[in-house]
């Protein structure tokens, strides 16, 4: 047996109990997996696969100190009392003592900033106690943070004075439940949407819940995959919002496209196993394609040498393959179970005269564009080029504790850190001098701590730490502000072009600049180097696939110009809805009723992003809308008539499928995490204006412009494969105007 997507459809359909049983298997297997393994892979820092300077450098720190846990640090703060009063020194006497009540196997020190261990706050009014966590891990780690923020709360406090927690592992533990807490928000109002266009399109409530039921299916296979991967390799805590956000959109549109196909084929009279090997050589034949095209343009991803790009890419590569594999294999089975009772439930008729009437509506809007298709393929563009120039003011890095709700007590304890003391003390620059046995750079550390110290960007006092031989120095200086903001960053920066080439030069030295912000630094460096590598990746990937698939070169052209417009548009939407100092008064104010925050910067890693997860799922639907034009060409070579042909039957399913994704990704915009709130919006915007502006106005201006021009293949290239998206071209001019069967 040939194995094609028509033959797997039917050895589902012939044997459901048995696939379905199988992929049972898969799943429980899959659930079991997360349980036991995903928690312990996932992590929110960001680490590189390469070797730049910061990683050089902690490599070294790590040799001269050890792994040492991260320091949380309690910030003890009065409205009224001073830090001299009996009751304010007996808070902070119970607080140590609460916290060494935990015992060695939670910390292994609890200092105090009113003995000798560091400064009082300016005002007079706050104090530190830096608490040294135990190491043990990750999950050890958070367990111990989390075990000092009970300590602290368990002590009361007089009136007047707060105690709170910041932290690494502190602000790890609130990151990941905000982002969990996203999580399940993002699901509920997308699945709830999904549902309600899926019933609307399908007109019955039964039809409506199978996609949803294959998208969470995916989700939860493709989540055991990722833990998996996970006893091999670190991965993003964002790896879990990934595959479910990108699992809901992909899994639910390609059950609608096989799921309508199969109700298309049954009211034309083909029986229930005929329906579902007619919907496998045709919807699922396209499902596969594009979802090809999806994971190709994700690849991209796993090129860049971080944690982050490689985690975002291969959370959605697996949930794509899984969707796919499910649509393909389970999707079959479940229709030969359910056969007709898939319109069970129904909430409206096959209403032949609705069908027709959407089919107008877009035949005349089709008409509208091509009758002048100059004038609207120039508005069209126009407008998208309009949008996308607010991009070139963006700003890229990473949103720290200070873009955190305001509720968060975390956050409220770094305000006062940074107010008071200095914002990267738990989290300072290291700078190592390796200088070998006996070489004397013990002048220039001197300079470099008189110079950290005149710095308004550092905080008031640095550290120095020789290693055992005395051939490293370790020097640790803390930031004023976030670690993460532009300022911070900035410092960095100029440490590494300018101050210490200056003050170590001639002295044999290996200089090197470690510490969260390097790191941060080397990330955008990183990220800056590899985009056109990524962009030359993905755009030549797509354009030799659609080349092949369309027998054409100027259909790719077209395809990756539109593509690159509307994701440019989506990127000059979020710098304006969330770049300070970016955007016109109007756009803040929508805004700001949204619940988006402005902030310093875009999150570094959301363009290439962006890039690589639109241009995969703008392409599923210029894919289905395509093919259907290219068949009908095929037939009678009228352009102008195929083109309406083609967005007359494909509209009302990929506007659907197009609504379940804006859904989706709009239901992670609305999450409390800046990052996701970008990424959740961007999707979405790009998404609405493919399914609209490109599709409706972009691709019928441009294809009546250019006519047969659109099919042209040089000569030399005749030998390409014929492929066939939709499947074999038995119903042609039979075919239905509409592909839901509502």
């Amino acid at each position: 047996m040939t194995l094609t997507t028509e033959a797997l459809a039917r050895a589902g359909a012939r044997r459901p109990w048995t696939t379905v049983a199988l992929w049972l298997v898969v799943l429980v297997t899959a659930v079991g997996l997360t349980s036991a393994f995903l928690g312990d892979a996932l992590t929110t820092s960001a680490d590189f696969t390469n070797d730049p300077e910061s990683s050089r450098a902690q490599a070294i720190i790590d040799e001269v100190r050890g792994e040492v846990p991260p320091a949380e640090v309690v910030v003890v703060t009065s409205v009224t009392s001073s830090v001299a009063d009996i009751g304010y020194q007996q808070y902070v006497a119970d607080l140590q003592a609460a916290i060494r009540g935990l015992g060695p196997g939670v910390v292994t020190s609890v200092g105090s900033y009113l003995t000798a261990d560091g400064p009082v706050s300016e005002t007079g009014r706050s104090t530190l106690l830096p608490v040294a966590l135990t190491g043990g891990g990750v999950d050890a780690t958070s367990a111990h943070a989390a075990s000092v923020h009970d300590a602290v709360d368990g002590v009361t406090a007089p009136a007047g004075i707060t105690a709170t927690v910041t932290g690494p592992a502190t602000l790890e533990n609130e990151f990941n439940r905000i982002a969990e807490e996203d999580l399940r928000s993002g699901e509920t109002i997308g699945l709830a949407v999904a549902l309600v266009v899926l019933v609307f399109v399908f007109g019955a409530v039964v039809a409506g819940f199978i996609p949803i039921g294959l998208g969470l299916a995916s989700i939860a296979v493709a989540l055991g995959g990722a833990a998996l991967v996970g006893l091999a390799f670190d991965l993003s805590f964002f790896v879990t919002n990934m595959i479910t956000m990108i699992g809901l959109a992909v899994g639910i549109d390609y059950s609608l496209f096989i799921v309508s196909r199969y109700r298309e084929e049954r009211a034309r009279g083909l029986d229930k196993l005929d329906a579902i090997a007619r919907a496998g050589n045709t919807a699922s034949r396209a499902v596969f394609f594009s979802g090809l095209t999806v994971v190709l343009a994700l690849v991209g991803m796993l090129l860049l040498p971080n944690t982050i790009f490689r985690s975002l890419g291969l959370g959605a590569i697996l949930v794509v393959i899984v969707a796919v594999a499910a649509s393909l294999t389970l999707l079959p089975a479940v229709l030969s179970l359910m056969g007709d009772r898939v319109d069970a439930l129904r909430i409206r008729g096959r209403s032949g005269s609705a069908r027709r009437g959407r089919g107008r509506f877009w035949d005349v809007a089709t008409a509208m564009v091509m009758r002048r298709p100059v004038v609207s393929l120039v508005l069209s563009a126009g407008l998208l080029a309009v949008l996308s120039l607010s991009y070139f003011s963006i700003d890229t890095g990473f949103n720290g504790v200070t873009t955190l709700p305001d509720d968060i007590e975390s956050k409220q304890a770094f305000l006062v850190l940074e107010e008071e003391f200095s914002g990267g003390l738990t989290s300072p620059v290291e700078i190592v001098v390796d200088a070998g046995p006996g070489s004397p750079v013990d002048a220039s550390v001197n300079a470099l701590q008189v110079g950290l110290s005149a710095d308004p960007a550092f905080g008031p006092s640095s550290g120095v730490q020789p290693s055992a031989d005395g051939s490293v120095t370790i020097v640790s200086a803390p930031l004023a502000g976030d670690v993460n903001s532009e300022a911070s960053i900035a410092a960095v920066r100029e440490l590494r072009g300018t101050t210490i080439p200056a003050l170590f030069a001639g002295t044999g030295a290996t200089v090197l600049v470690g510490g969260e912000t390097a790191s941060t630094v080397d990330f955008l460096a990183q990220t800056s180097d590899w985009t056109p590598i990524v962009f030359a990746f993905v755009l030549g990937l797509s354009f030799l696939l659609l080349t092949v698939a369309f027998r054409s070169v100027v259909i790719p052209i077209k395809a990756i110009a539109m593509n690159l417009l509307s994701v440019g548009a989506a990127y000059g939407l979020v710098v304006m809805f969330f770049q300070e100092g970016a955007g016109p008064g109007f756009v803040k104010t929508i805004a700001g009723w949204l619940g988006f925050a402005r902030v310093e910067v875009i999150e570094a890693w959301l363009p290439l992003f962006l890039f690589s997860v639109l241009f995969g799922l703008s392409m599923d639907y210029h894919v289905f809308l395509l093919s259907r034009i290219r068949e009908r060409f095929d037939e009678t070579g009228d352009n102008a008539g195929s083109v309406a042909y083609g967005l007359r039957t494909t509209a009302s399913l990929i506007t659907g499928a197009a609504a379940i994704m804006v859904a989706v990704f709009a239901g992670f915009a609305s999450g409390r995490l800046v990052g996701f709130q970008q990424m959740g919006f961007g999707l979405a915007a790009a998404v609405l204006l493919d399914a609209t502006i490109v599709r409706s106005v972009l691709v019928p201006a441009s294809m009546k412009l250019l006519g047969a021009r659109n099919w042209y293949l040089p000569a030399w290239l005749q030998w390409l494969p014929r492929l066939d998206i939709e499947g074999d071209r038995r119903e042609r001019a039979d075919e239905t105007p509409e592909l839901v069967a509502a």
